[in-house]
């Protein structure tokens, strides 16, 4: 076995297609290629028949100096050129445990989930980035195996690698996994107040506390708790994690 072969299970390998399921990507590439332009996070489609990349959209912050179609010629040797070994090791147990979890999900739901999680990618100067990867099912075979699916890079929230989760579109459920325990445990999304959602959106427009607390009818230092309080709930430092961190999860 090769070292990216390490990449693909076997429980996922796909051999061969139908034609009704090669029907499914009839041009949707322009699809990608649109959403791309319009989102500074990177577009990265995977190919599990493949195994490697069909797509890779043009965003110098995540490409470690290479042009896209020179990620996309490398596949996951990329990861290999620009993974330090111990975050190279987690993204192949990620992967492993990934696979895993899928298989128990009903077929009819597995496009409805996505996997998330952050690793450092090493860039020429060797200074590192921690970055996010959250990944989707685009199109299953007939066995429900996934042939191609999406994958978005952003920069982390976070601090560490890791930080691994599965999330259902949908569902206020989010199955996080323990690389200690080397299990996945249950919990359930952070929802937010309808004041903390308020005070967010209008951060998010640019106005100061002054001019948060004139606009709801509250006093500076009102404005401030709520802010304490939604800090400490999301785990986070500031106002500009605090609007990441909703944004990125959907809370807003």
């Amino acid at each position: 076995m090769s070292d990216i072969d390490k990449f693909f299970s076997e429980k996922n390998t796909v051999h061969n297609l139908s034609q009704n399921e090669l029907l499914q990507t009839f041009d949707y590439l322009e699809s990608v290629k649109a959403f791309s332009r319009i989102t500074y996070k990177s577009v990265y489609i995977i190919d599990y028949q493949k195994k490697t990349f069909e797509y890779v959209s043009d965003n110098p912050l995540f490409l470690c100096g290479h042009s896209p179609g020179e990620v996309q010629q490398l596949g996951y040797a990329f990861y290999f050129k620009h993974v330090k070994p111990d975050d190279l090791e987690l993204l192949l147990r990620i992967n492993e445990v990934g696979f895993n979890f899928y298989e128990n999900i009903p077929v009819e739901e597995r496009k409805k989930h996505i996997i998330s999680y952050d690793f450092h990618l090493v860039k020429d100067s060797k200074k590192n980035i921690l970055i996010n990867h959250k990944l989707t099912p685009l199109f299953l075979t007939n066995e429900g195996k996934i042939w191609k699916a999406m994958c978005i890079v952003s920069l982390s929230q976070n601090n560490k690698s890791g930080n691994i989760e599965i999330l259902k579109d949908g569902s206020d459920e989010i199955w996080k996994f323990n690389l200690s325990q080397n299990e996945w445990v249950k919990s359930t999304k952070i929802k937010l107040t309808e004041r903390e959602t308020e005070i967010l959106f209008l951060y998010a427009q640019g106005l100061t506390i002054n001019e948060i607390a004139e606009k709801i009818y509250l006093t500076p230092d009102t404005v401030k708790f709520h802010r304490r309080k939604l800090f400490d709930k999301i785990n986070v430092q500031n106002i500009t994690e605090a609007l990441s961190y909703a944004t990125n999860n959907k809370l807003l």
